[in-house]
């Protein structure tokens, strides 16, 4: 059990908790949602011990074991495989020992150390690492290439390959879907299903918590509150907390009235003075409730230009790729107004490779690139963040592409992106990540495009401006091609999607859930035809056939009233959304607020509060069952 009491830290002179309380189970796993600086990264140093609260406990079982990952990497000559095995130091240290023990011939002592090595699956450490670095995205090869040999991305993706390597009690994760594409951010999510301690897990890829966790804790206002359920469900109970604190505040805001108009009228009267008096000492006792917030503060929009081709860009039996070397061939795409599409495919299949030809940052090969007379293109790719001025402001960033503009059309262009008052003059170089990425988003959508090209543009943006981002881009009237392992974001905006694989680009027919699918047979695929090692099982008898077909059977029997249960919870679950959604559409009523309708209102919301509660009900045993089908059904493809 985790354990804060009573806890305060500051970072400076800025105060991040003040007397927090937070209890964690062992094998939860809690996803930690807050806004950009409430404290989530200092948090988990205070879990590391690199930071030390001012006030209040933390407690950790004894001995516990922390696995994390680290943000940064420096260069190192050691191989990607290396590196990742130097992950479990316990694996480290009797392979340390056990070599000296050889060169000392000391028989009794490697026998012991060979025990401990068979002890933690030691034998396996090479193949669990070469699993993760696949897992990952990294082909093959890259095991025997240098750490040094990586680029950043890649090198944060070895620190989260490192952290997984680690057997752990509690595993810390900040941000580790950042790096990755759609296929490894899906990986890691079974991955981390499967893990069986305590995961604390920061993430602003909803969909991705959503999957993993089974409780939130909230940082705002310098506290921690931990709600049961994924973040869906935090998001639910959130905005019914939300209502009612706003009530509360409203009616709270009524009594200050009250008790200041009557202090105005009587204070000077002797008569009344002692009331007064007795007034002023409720309005001191009185705790001061904070307005609700419920609206995000990003509230930004693209414009599309006023003038539109179409079709707006067009590549005909052209060739991708680099210096001569074809990446993608045989490709034919047309765009149009209010095309929206999903590029799907492994990491490497030519994605990016087919923005960048689009944009026309590369050259084609062979083949055509036409473009329509009036296509403005706004193109999103990380290295938009590394070509902005670091000198210059957001403001004299905008400033440059319209001079003409006044300067409080740019301030008011901003403010929608976040940058309000002095920030707005602020040098881009003091930024964060995500205040970056925010500015690239901007000097995009000022120029009004009408065909959007965004190659994971949701890196280091929160969860409110990818909220705000989506919003944007379901309004948006132009094309959109979109990469980015956010599958909220993705379900959200686009209609159709692509599949990139085998040097070309084919209608993909499906889902989501069917390209998670799709993935999974392709590993299947791999794996089947994976030459055997030497040390590959036996072939297995009559009998032992006989018994495993039985085994299979009953799984099979199993799904059928597993299946028949989700069914009827999904048909409840269904019953019980409609009705709620028929409550809020009376409660958006504003005549039920009158003083004749006040047993209507008390029913209303009464009824309100045990649908919600059912609601809760039915999704966690619903979420439970599908846990079980998924795994029935991946013993059942295990096994064929």
């Amino acid at each position: 059990m985790i354990q804060i009491q009573n806890l305060s830290l500051h970072r400076g002179p800025l105060p991040l908790l003040e007397q927090a309380d937070l209890t964690l189970h062992s094998g939860w796993k809690v996803g930690i949602v807050g806004n950009n600086g409430v404290g989530k990264s200092s948090l988990f140093k205070l879990l590391l011990g690199e930071l030390q609260p001012d006030a209040g406990e933390l407690s950790l079982p004894a001995g516990l074991t922390i696995a994390h990952m680290a943000q940064e990497v420096s260069s190192s000559s050691r191989t990607a495989l290396e590196y990742v095995l130097d992950g479990d130091p316990e694996l480290r240290r009797i392979q340390h020992d056990l070599a000296q023990a050889e060169a000392g011939h000391r028989a009794e002592q490697i026998g012991e150390l060979h025990a401990e090595l068979e002890s933690i699956d030691g034998y396996r450490a090479e193949s669990r690492a070469h699993q993760l670095l696949d897992g990952l995205g990294f082909m093959p090869g890259d095991a025997a290439r240098p750490v040094s040999s990586f680029s950043g991305g890649w090198r944060i993706r070895l620190n989260l390959a490192q952290a997984l390597m680690r057997r752990s009690d509690l595993l810390l994760l900040d941000e580790p879907t950042n790096h990755l594409d759609l296929d490894a951010t899906i990986w890691l999510e079974q991955w981390l299903k499967l893990y069986p301690g305590t995961l604390l897990l920061i993430s602003h890829d909803r969909d991705f918590i959503d999957a993993v966790v089974g409780h939130v804790a909230h940082m705002h206002q310098r506290s921690l509150t931990l709600y049961k359920g994924n973040y869906t469900a935090f998001e639910r109970l959130r905005r019914e907390n939300l209502a009612q604190q706003q009530a509360a505040f409203e009616k709270q805001q009524a009594r200050i009235e009250q008790i200041e108009s009557f202090v105005r009228r009587f204070r000077a009267k002797a008569t009344k003075a002692k009331q007064a008096q007795s007034r002023l000492k409720e309005l001191e006792r009185m705790e001061q409730l904070a307005p609700a917030h419920v609206d995000s503060p990003f509230s930004f929009h693209f414009d599309c230009s006023d003038k539109i081709s179409s079709p707006l860009l067009t590549l005909y039996d052209a060739t991708l790729g680099y210096s001569g070397k074809p990446v993608l061939q045989d490709i034919a795409l047309t765009l149009t107004p209010g095309e929206r599409i999903g590029l799907l495919g492994h990491n490497g299949a030519g994605k990016s490779t087919l923005i960048k030809s689009l944009v026309g940052d590369i050259p084609l090969l062979s083949g055509s690139r036409d473009t329509g007379e009036h296509l403005e293109i706004g193109y999103f790719a990380q290295h938009q963040l590394e070509a902005l001025d670091l000198e210059a402001s957001p403001f004299l960033h905008l400033q440059r592409i319209s001079p003409q503009a006044t300067d409080q059309e740019l301030r008011n262009f901003l403010g929608s992106f976040g940058f309000n008052g002095d920030q707005a003059l602020d040098p881009v170089g003091s930024f964060s990540g995500g205040e970056k990425a925010r500015v690239a988003l901007a000097l995009i959508a000022w120029r009004k495009p009408n065909l959007l090209l965004l190659d994971e543009p949701t890196n280091h943006l929160d969860l409110e401006v990818r909220h705000a981002l989506t919003l944007a881009l379901q309004t948006f009237e132009g094309a959109l091609i979109l990469v980015s392992h956010d599958r909220h974001l993705i379900r959200n905006t686009v209609d159709r999607f692509l599949l990139v694989a085998d040097g070309g680009i084919d209608e993909f027919k499906g889902d989501l859930d069917d390209y998670h699918q799709w993935l999974a047979q392709q590993r299947r695929d791999n794996e089947t035809t994976q030459p055997a090692p030497d040390d590959a099982p036996r072939s297995l008898s009559a009998q032992e056939r006989k018994e495993q077909k039985r085994r299979e059977a009953d799984k099979r029997a199993k799904l059928r009233p597993l299946r028949k249960q989700i069914d009827t919870l999904e048909a409840k679950l269904e019953s019980v959304s409609d009705a709620l959604s028929s409550i809020e559409t009376a409660l958006s009523d504003t005549g039920l607020y009158e003083e004749a309708r006040k047993d209507e209102l008390k029913q209303l919301l009464a009824d309100q509060a045990s649908l919600s509660q059912q609601q809760s009900e039915v999704e966690e045993i619903l979420l439970e069952q599908l846990e079980a089908l998924e795994t029935l059904e991946a013993e059942l493809a295990q096994d064929a």
